[in-house]
């Protein structure tokens, strides 16, 4: 039988495997997402829903309401966030949140 040796030169360098995106990943996640409820595909009810309430509030010049935003990632929350926010000329900060903390 043969001897197994242990050859440092053929150890795999360790990477990074978090979630949190790395110094130029946020521009191709940004260049990537829908700027538009056209670009964006999938949940078409939601897509008409969201346009007559971004419609309405163009016509009477002023903000929706009340938007809420749920469910599980990877549902496009993020990007329908960033959409309305390009609709209605406003900016937005997004943020996560383990990253709010409670005072006190």
């Amino acid at each position: 039988m043969g001897r197994f040796e242990d050859d440092d030169a053929t150890e795999t360098p360790e990477r990074d495997v978090s979630a949190a995106l790395t110094v130029g990943e946020g521009d191709v996640d940004a260049s990537l997402r829908p700027r538009s409820l056209n670009e964006f595909i999938g949940q078409p009810r939601v897509r008409e829903q969201l346009q007559l309430v971004l419609e309405g509030a163009k016509n009477r010049g002023s903000t929706p309401d009340h938007i809420l935003l749920s469910g599980p990632p990877g549902l496009g929350k993020t990007s329908l966030a960033m959409i309305i926010a390009t609709e209605l000329g406003s900016a937005l900060r997004v943020t996560s949140g383990p990253a709010l903390e409670r005072a006190g």
